[in-house]
């Protein structure tokens, strides 16, 4: 049965992450993964989800099965946190998901099931598990343009001139802020004109939010896919709690579909939820329960907002810290765009070769296409690697 099965193709970036494990040398940066690292290079657990696990542990008294929709609390919460005073907060149905990627995977199946014809399109780049997961679920994919490599910014011409080409039969998957792997986002005003496109094309918009707060603030993150949720028919989102609430192990995410009227929205929930069940039955309660503790209570959740921005400026001061070095070492502005760029990656521009030598030669990982993740730094390491950079340029 299994002997005709090829050798496994291993994660690019998982495989990146157990070399640097093995990597022996004592100066050495994992710019690879996508995890949020502090000042001393650690994931911390917050403080308001420590807080939040001490209450959940006293007081629950079982571990019965919670059911498959997952905790019908942490459904709403999520869905007001998101969704809360626009028109699709009245007709959006959510469930609790094994982390967004089980949502992009129930998504990917409803759509299969609900409009078997349906092509995804995808953002060029996107995020290395979009098109795997679509493709699992038998859709066909296409890419819009997306990221200008020349100016290191969304080319938001592009863009439109390709979606205006996608029709009824279209699922269009945006990524909601923070883009993976390029930090290029769209600003407000192509927000409005993807939307804009979504009502005269017919096509249907897919948003996967893995970064709120990371950007700017959760606030001016969100405010793209809100503008696009209060405009649209249909819509789907999926959102994750693994960067924002740090429950990367949790698998803690949430599906919300947004449907004409609330009536064919929990029509759209059921069948997600048959779908969940011939899948991973029911998702993990404890993330879960964490994430509702902290949203209903108003100690909790200004806690947990203040620590999201001081991520969230620790980012941006990580960026403009090293572009301050390349600035200064290349007497160059080649690479200012890390400055403006949104969340945890950045695409540098360098080649494969380029990106290999950086780990050879200096025991600097990142993903062979030019991504780094800017969270993995840490302030004493960004001279190293700014001389580095400079190095293989």
């Amino acid at each position: 049965m299994f002997s005709h099965l090829p050798a496994p193709v291993l994660d690019t970036i998982i495989s990146l992450s157990a070399a640097y494990q093995e990597d022996t040398r004592s100066q050495k940066v994992d710019l690879g993964i996508g995890v949020y690292k502090n000042s001393q290079g650690h994931t911390p657990i917050m403080q308001a989800i420590s807080a939040a696990q001490t209450r959940v542990t006293a007081a629950q008294t079982t571990k019965a099965y919670v059911g498959i929709a997952g905790c019908e609390h942490f459904n709403q919460s999520m869905t007001d946190l998101v969704l809360a005073d626009t028109s699709a907060h009245s007709r959006v149905a959510t469930i609790q998901t094994p982390g967004a990627s089980g949502g992009l995977r129930m998504f990917a199946d409803l759509i299969k099931f609900a409009q078997p014809e349906s092509t995804i399109w995808l953002s060029n780049p996107s995020y290395v598990n979009h098109a795997p997961i679509m493709e699992a679920a038998g859709l066909d994919v296409k890419y819009y343009a997306y990221f200008n490599p020349e100016t290191k910014t969304v080319d938001k011409e592009a863009l439109l001139t390709d979606l205006a080409q996608a029709g009824p039969k279209d699922v269009v998957l945006l990524h909601g802020c923070c883009h993976n792997p390029t930090g290029a986002d769209m600003d407000f005003a192509t927000w409005q004109a993807v939307t804009a496109l979504a009502q005269q094309q017919g096509f249907t918009p897919f948003v996967d939010a893995a970064y709120l707060g990371f950007g700017d603030s959760f606030a001016q993150d969100s405010a793209g896919l809100r503008y696009m949720a209060d405009h649209v028919d249909e819509m789907m989102l999926t959102v994750s709690c693994s960067k924002n609430f740090g429950l990367y192990r949790e698998r803690t995410g949430a599906a919300m579909v947004i449907a004409k009227t609330s009536q064919e929205a929990a029509n759209a929930k059921g069948k997600l939820l048959n779908l969940a069940r011939s899948s991973y039955t029911m998702p993990p309660d404890h993330g879960a329960a964490l994430v509702r503790t902290v949203l209903q209570d108003d100690e909790l959740k200004a806690s947990w907002m203040t620590e999201l921005s001081e991520m969230q400026h620790r980012l941006l001061s990580l960026r403009q810290s090293l572009c301050k070095e390349l600035r200064n070492k290349l007497d160059t502005s080649q690479f200012d765009f890390i400055e403006q760029h949104k969340g945890m990656f950045s695409v540098l521009g360098l080649t494969p070769e380029q990106m290999t030598r950086l780990r050879e030669e200096f025991a600097i990982y990142g993903v062979t296409d030019g991504r780094i993740n800017i969270a993995g730094l840490t302030e004493d390491a960004i001279p190293y690697v700014a001389d580095s950079i400079t190095k293989v340029c």
